[in-house]
């Protein structure tokens, strides 16, 4: 049950908190009344009034308006003094992703993550499992740099595993790694030899890290999901192309959290039959 403030209280409260948003501006009396459109008397009144009367709705959201803070924190409602705009972009944040550029950023959200389980679902085969002659090919008609950049990012990561930092979840369509077998759509001229020592790759990498890496197969076709990765509960980070999408919220990290639980849960095959899978997708590569 909620509990209800004094109206004494709360006038004080809001007196107590004006005063401190004035003194964090370069405001006075004067240019806050001129930007409320009241009396510079009626500022002074509300700063060192000692009633239980509060100022109607509209000279409150004005005076919030002018001094940064939101109308819910000047009132005591709420003990963050942000506006709904402001707490919105310190939770959301929307950041560049070219392909040259791509792999320090998300190293760094890796790095900050330490500790936490990292939850990924990736665009097409995490770049964390793949050979490097499997990221030469990828990232060749980019820049050259862009593929030792590449390559470096995936050492790097496992690295991290190497060192216990991490518990790493991945949950990818099972028509992505048949696609791959296949050399089909994105993974179009991709040799023999690459496809066939990358699911090598693959089996050596879930044996030699398994159950701190779990990797789960889900059928696309009753699943959707788009490239995501939750580091923990710091920050969920949807993948657009172009650029990251970035949650830092406590509710909307939960939620896609919530939504890769789903597609492990669903998953037509768990990491304790993902070997089983490798090896039977690496007999029909031809």
């Amino acid at each position: 049950m909620q509990i209800k403030t004094d109206k004494r209280a709360r006038a004080l409260l809001f007196r107590q908190r004006l005063g401190e948003a004035l003194e964090q501006t370069r405001l006075n009396r004067s240019s806050l009344a001129l930007a409320v459109g009241v009396d510079r008397s009626t500022i002074s009144q509300l700063l060192s009034g000692d009633g239980p009367r509060l100022p109607n709705a509209q000279v409150v959201a004005e005076c919030a308006s002018a001094l940064g803070v939101s109308a819910d924190w000047l009132l005591g409602l709420t003990d963050r003094h942000e506006r709904t705009s402001d707490l919105l972009a310190s939770s959301v944040q929307m950041t560049a992703a070219p392909r040259a550029m791509v792999d320090e950023q998300i190293l760094a959200w890796h790095q900050e993550a330490a500790g936490y389980k990292i939850c990924h679902v990736p665009a097409t085969m995490p770049d964390v499992l793949k050979t490097h002659e499997m990221l030469r090919w990828e990232y060749a008609p980019q820049l050259a740099r862009t593929a030792r950049q590449a390559i470096g990012a995936a050492e790097d990561r496992l690295n991290l595993m190497r060192q216990n930092l991490w518990d790493f979840e991945i949950a990818m369509p099972v028509d992505e790694l048949t696609a791959f077998a296949r050399a089909e759509g994105y993974y179009h001229g991709l040799p023999v030899e690459h496809r066939l020592n990358q699911i090598d790759h693959m089996l050596e990498l879930h044996e030699r890290f398994y159950p701190k890496l779990r990797i789960y197969l889900f059928d696309a076709k009753k699943l959707f999901s788009a490239p995501v990765t939750i580091f923990g509960p710091l920050q969920a980070v949807i993948y657009l192309g172009q650029s990251y999408l970035a949650f830092r919220d406590k509710e909307r990290v939960e939620s896609i959290r919530n939504h890769f639980d789903s597609l492990v849960r669903e998953s037509e095959y768990d990491s304790r039959q993902l070997a089983d899978r490798l090896k039977l997708l690496r007999d029909s590569i031809r």
